[in-house]
């Protein structure tokens, strides 16, 4: 065995400890050697470690908790881990992180679910889990990188066209809408998950209802490349699909920069316009 794998098995073993204190101490290594290190996550995967990491979300202990969920998000850096992870039924477990932890570890189990959800099986199984509405209550109360994460999570989710509505359901619009105050620093990303809820009619309705319409305007005529790029995305869904929303376009001035966008945006942007 390898220096490490001796060092993983031994923290795997004390995993199981009876004592907190050494559970908290074993989830601490086990997070810093999965931070930096590919090989680290395999040896810790091949040993074990992530049914017993799963567990241990569910740790009244804050801290261990913590590092048990940042733990799985380093090993989780790994394509065959994410299966792994999701196949240990993490996902439920990760909810109750969202809903119960430290604000550090909301803001790891919004990011466990992200990454969890670059495999298209764990779309379907994130959003028929439960875990959108925690998402959007961190997307709304959430510290700013619980925020971004709670965004790039939701982002992901809304690929899948059955959780759309999921998302519109649970309140997502009017947060993004406020979080497309450039003060916010996630214009792109919340303009993102916006031109993917535009393609329902609920998303649409919704983001007429919380005023949205002014603020992708905005976003077209201001924002970065791929910025206006989703603006004029989610436009396009508005106008096309409603002659009420598409006056309110035109009210909201959007013709000028959209005439701008046609002649100095990114390929994909122009094909929109």
């Amino acid at each position: 065995l390898s220096g490490t794998e001796t060092q993983v098995k031994k923290l795997v073993g004390d995993l199981k400890s009876t004592s907190v204190d050494t559970q908290r101490e074993a989830t601490a290594q086990l997070r810093l050697l999965a931070k930096h290190n590919m090989d680290n996550r395999i040896i810790i995967a091949n040993c074990g470690a992530i049914s017993m990491l799963v567990n241990l979300l569910r740790s009244p202990d804050a801290k261990t908790q913590e590092n048990a969920v940042t733990a799985l998000l380093n090993l989780s850096i790994n394509d065959n881990n994410k299966t792994a992870i999701a196949n240990a039924n993490a996902i439920e477990p990760l909810i109750h992180v969202l809903e119960t932890g430290t604000p550090e570890a909301k803001e790891n189990s919004a990011a466990t679910l992200f990454s969890l959800s670059v495999i298209e099986d764990n779309k379907v199984k994130i959003g028929r889990s439960g875990a959108i509405g925690p998402l959007v209550n961190l997307l709304g109360n959430g510290t700013p990188r619980g925020k971004k994460d709670a965004s790039t999570a939701l982002f992901n989710l809304s690929i899948f066209h059955e959780n759309k509505a999921r998302i519109v359901q649970a309140g997502a619009v009017r947060h993004l809408v406020e979080l497309m105050d450039p003060a916010a620093g996630m214009v792109d990303k919340a303009v993102a998950v916006l031109a993917n809820l535009a393609t329902i009619p609920e998303g649409r309705t919704s983001i007429g209802q919380e005023q949205g319409i002014p603020v992708l305007v905005e976003v077209v005529e201001l924002g970065s490349a791929r910025g206006k790029e989703n603006a004029a995305a989610a436009l396009l869904q508005l106008c096309t699909n409603s002659n009420r929303f598409c006056s309110l376009v035109l009210q909201e001035g959007a013709v000028p920069p959209l005439v701008a966008l046609s002649q100095s945006g990114t390929p994909r942007a122009r094909e929109k316009v």
